[in-house]
This record gives structure tokens, sequence and C-alpha cells, in this order.
């Protein structure tokens, strides 16, 4: 049975077909695209439910997973559609109704899809998880997300023993004596009648934010802001219908959200995924080859691990290369492009919107640029200080002309929207420089950004120099307490494959430190160490900071496996030199 789509859906389409349309025409799209005016709305229920009809993309693959030992499978937009309605019913008979909150904490299984697209057509609200989550985090998600039921695999239900609360507790694989078992939602009626309407701006997700320096607060979307919103993360990606897409992300973040639900979906894209235990970048070049993957979103993490690996002997036949999370050092971008001759494209944005700024398909790149604000947002760099527009400053969105894919705000945290909201613009906490043609260049965390010797220092500037060195896999640059500077800056290192951490390698980096960075950037303290971060693979240099403090709470003091620029007399005779 198909019905007219509501106007709603078709202002979607019409929206959507534009930015498709004008895939390479950036001029086109940042200046005439409008985002849809939607007033009931349901993404599940109106688009994925009519591509599951649509003679032209019902068998066509909506999802397709390879796993490590090479098995796999495919669903098609048809099967998708039947087994969410299958999983909705069975969900309503657990207890799930309209408003519910629901934590889902799967792994990339075909029932996490299930469960979103379920969730979503009963209007209950999704508080995503990772399954890396200890039972801290999840008694907080439990409180504070005031969670009603959770859906998990076998092998996590453990983690909920210590977690109390009246939840309804729903377990995927094996059955688990009092959970429910959720194969059973295949015996479901595959009809699903909704019980109302679904507005626009029903809230649809919470996301626990990855908080790099605080404790995590809850990002409100609607059944707009995210679905709808990620138009700008499908254009930016440069994703066609029909194309097979792959995004490295774990379930339970945002990118996962992002780049594995919305984005390849809006545009009638497959969502391509390869399971692995260990990452092996060998295995990934080989599937990306063999299974004809068309477009590719990953990590800096997983580029910068790629590049260690002979990109060079595979031929593949990807379309777009794109890199979000965290700005992409330059030169994981030449080695990459070096090997296939396509540049990596970077983009931005954050948990609380969809794609702001990037370099869109087509469109010249500068190096160390992030590109241009996306089509639907107006981007304002904010003076910290005096709270005009300027050409460096805080990357700030124009409330005035609020992006769809904006966040309703911090659910139960009044102060925290205010502050985010404050002064007609949404802030983002995040430092960038725009040139005379508008490109922005990344400069970094207004909490990760610190003075040496009286002069701001970038973190992301020196650990793009950094990383430039054979010796370095990743770099992580820190104020460190200095009695003459103040603070200096330091960097924690994480070696290659094959290097030692010895005073020869902290020399060598030293010295490419020097011959590479203006005097006053220049690097002062090396310590070899793996980098903390955060569950979703950000560094946290919040905790080397406060490492450092420790350390050198005696600001005389050497720390043991600290190397300094002042250790090595032949530094200062080179400096002399230059």
């Amino acid at each position: 049975m198909t019905t007219e789509p509501s106007a709603d859906y078709r202002s979607f389409l019409v929206a959507r077909d534009f930015l498709l349309a004008a895939r390479q025409q950036y001029d086109t799209a940042y200046g005439e695209f409008r985002w849809p005016q939607l007033t009931e709305f349901n993404w599940a229920l109106d688009h994925l439910d009519t591509l599951g009809v649509d003679s032209q993309w019902a068998q066509r693959p909506a999802l397709w997973i390879v796993e490590a030992d090479g098995s796999q499978r495919r669903w098609s937009f048809a099967e998708m559609s039947a087994r969410s309605n299958r999983v909705a019913n069975w969900l309503r008979s657990a207890g799930v109704r309209r408003g519910d909150r629901l934590i889902v904490m799967l792994a990339n299984q075909v029932e996490l899809w299930e469960t979103i697209l379920a969730a979503m057509k009963l209007g209950a609200v999704l508080i995503p998880a990772t399954p890396l989550l200890a039972p801290a985090d999840l008694r907080d998600r439990i409180d504070r997300g005031n969670a009603r039921h959770v859906v998990v695999r076998t092998a996590d239900v453990g983690k909920f023993d210590d977690v109390p609360g009246d939840y309804t507790r729903i377990a995927v694989g094996e059955p688990v004596a009092g959970w429910h078992h959720y194969a059973n939602a295949y015996a479901a009626p595959v009809q699903f009648c909704p019980d109302g309407v679904t507005k626009a701006s029903d809230t649809l997700l919470l996301y626990f934010t990855s908080g790099t320096t605080a404790k995590p607060k809850l990002v409100e979307h609607t059944h707009a802001s995210y679905p709808v919103g990620h138009l700008s993360t499908m254009y930016w990606i440069g994703l066609r219908p029909g194309d097979v897409h792959l995004n490295i992300s774990s379930p339970g973040w945002a990118k996962h959200a992002w780049s594995n639900v919305f984005a390849p979906w809006n545009a009638a894209a497959t969502v391509f995924i390869y399971n692995y235990a260990r990452f092996d970048a060998d295995a990934l070049l080989d599937t990306l080859a063999g299974c004809g993957v068309d477009t590719v979103c990953a990590p800096p993490t997983v580029w910068r691990m790629l590049i260690q690996a002979d990109l060079g002997r595979v031929q593949v036949g990807v379309r777009e290369l794109v890199s979000g999370g965290e700005p992409l050092n330059p030169e994981v971008i030449e080695r990459v492009e070096k090997a296939w001759g396509i540049r990596i494209r970077d983009g931005f944005g954050q948990t609380e919107t969809t794609l702001q700024i990037g370099n869109t398909p087509g469109q010249p790149i500068k190096p160390g640029s992030m590109g241009r604000p996306a089509p639907g947002y107006r981007v304002v760099l904010v003076n910290p200080v005096t709270g005009e527009p300027a050409d460096e400053g805080e990357i700030c969105l124009d409330l005035s002309a609020r992006p769809l894919g904006l966040m309703v705000g911090y659910r139960d945290d009044e102060a925290g929207t205010a502050t985010a909201m404050a002064g007609g613009y949404y802030h983002t906490g995040d430092i960038a420089r725009r040139d005379a043609d508008g490109y922005i260049t990344y400069v970094g965390r207004t909490d990760d950004i610190f003075k040496a010797s009286d002069y701001r220092i970038s973190p992301f500037e020196l650990e793009s120099v950094l990383i430039e060195h054979d010796a370095v896999a990743e770099a992580a640059v820190v104020p460190s307490p200095d009695p003459l500077r103040l603070a200096v800056p330091k960097a924690y290192v994480t070696l290659a494959a094959g290097h030692q951490p010895s005073p020869e390698t902290a020399l060598a980096i030293l010295r490419h430190a020097q011959d590479h960075l203006a005097p006053f950037k220049r690097i002062r303290r090396v310590e070899f160490a793996e980098l903390p971060k955060t569950i979703s693979g950000k560094i946290r240099r919040v905790e080397l900071r406060h490492r450092e403090a420790i350390l050198h709470a005696n600001l005389h003091a050497q720390p043991d496996g600290e190397f300094r620029n002042e250790d090595f007399p032949e530094l200062r005779a080179e400096i002399g030199h230059h």
C-alpha cells in the first residue's frame, strides 16, 4: 500500500534533490539552499519506508555488513522497512511508548539499525550508548537520561547488574533469564500503524557528549535536526544515490548517526560496515578494493594508522574520502593523495550540530584549511574578548538564521544552554581563522590553546609539524610549567613502529621541530607515551596538562623520561647557525 507523500516529506525531497544536483557547485548550493520548513515529520516512516516500496530502491542494499572473517550479509531498503516494523510492534508490546527514553547499546549489527528505525516509528527517544561504557556511565545515563528501556547485547547484560532502576531489559543475542529476548520481535506483525503524528520538533535523540574536559552533557536533537539536518553532511561527503558508503565509527557516538545512518540513507546510498576486532590496515584496504566502496569517512586516528601500510598495494575505486572528528594533519592528506590520487577532505561539526564547515566536492582545497561553511550554516568567527565578528575567533553560528541541524539545547541544563547560545550566536568552543576567500582554518579548542613566552600557541599547528617526522605516529602538545617563560610547549609522542624511545629519537624529533617552527613555537620538551583518549578516540589534552602541573610542581625538577632542548648541546649550536 502506498500513500501520497506528505507536503513536509516533499519539501525534504526538494531540499535533498537540490543539494544532489549542486553536488560540485558550492556557490550555488551555499547561496540558494534553504532548509525545509517541517511541521510533522518522521524520517523512518516518511523516508525510509518510502525507499522500501519505491521500485527503484526497494531491493537495493540499505545495509551491508562484512565481518572480519570475510562473511557478509546485505539487507535491502524493503527488508529494513519490514524488519523495523516488526521490531516497533514488538517493542510496543513490551511497553515502549511515545516519548519514552530508550538506551541502545549495540555493536555494528543489523539489530542496531532496526532498533533506531523502530524507536523513531514509535516516537520514542533514543539514548545511543557505546558498548565500551562501564556500569558507572550506565548509571549516569539511566538516572540523568531518565531511561525506561534498555536494548543491549547479551554479552553486556552483566554491566546492568549494578545499575538499579525500573527499566525494561531487552537482550540481543542468546536468551537471558529476566530479560526480554529480542529475537522474538521477528514474529511480530509486519504492518505497523503509528499511534499518532510525530512533530518535527519532537525529541528524537539525547546524546551524552564525550567530554574531553567536563562531565558529559545531554545534547537534545529532534526528528528534524538530525535526520534532515544531515543534508549538510550528505553534501559534504559528496554522496550520490546508490553509492556504497563506508564510515568507520563506533556505535553510540554522534558520528555514527551522522555517517552510518542519516547522511547515506538521505541519499539512498548503502551503509557499508567492516567489522574488525583489532584494526588491520591491510585487511581494510583489501575490503575497500574488493567490495567496490565509493565513499569513505574515517577519523584522523584511522587515517594515521592507514598510512603506516602500503597504500599503493591495492587499486581502490573510491571516489570521495573525508575525515571528521578532529582536524587531520596535512602530512596524512599528502601521503594518501600520493598513493591514490584522491585528496581527503576535512570537515567540522559537533554532536550539537551536523556538518558546519567542510571542503566540499569539486572545490579548490587549501592545505591545512577545513573549508567553507556548509549550505544552511551561517558561520561567524567571534573575537572572544570583544564579542565582535573577526577574521580569527571562536567558531559561532548566527542564530538569526538558525540552522536546522543545530541542537535544541542541553537537556536539563538551562545555564549550559544559555552560555552556548549567548549573544545571538551558538558558541562551538573552537577557535579558527578565515582568509580572504572565506576558507576557515582550525586553530584549536578554546580550552587547549595556551600562552608560552606571551605568545599564543595552537597545539594542533605544532602537532601537524611533529607528525611529519617518520618516528611520530601521534602527538599531543600541552603547556609545561617553566620558571623563565611561565610555560613552554611540550610534546607527548606515540612512536611509529620500529622506533625506540631513546635520546637519539628525542633529538631527531626536537631537531625536526626546530627546523620547521618559528622560535616562539618550538617544542622544548618531549616525552614518549600512549596518548590518553576519550572512549570516542579524541585526545584528552586536559589529562596531560594536569599531569604536567603535578610533574612540575617543583619548577626546577626534570622528570624521568622527559627530554629537553637543553639536554642536547648540538641543538643550541645549530640554532646559532640559522
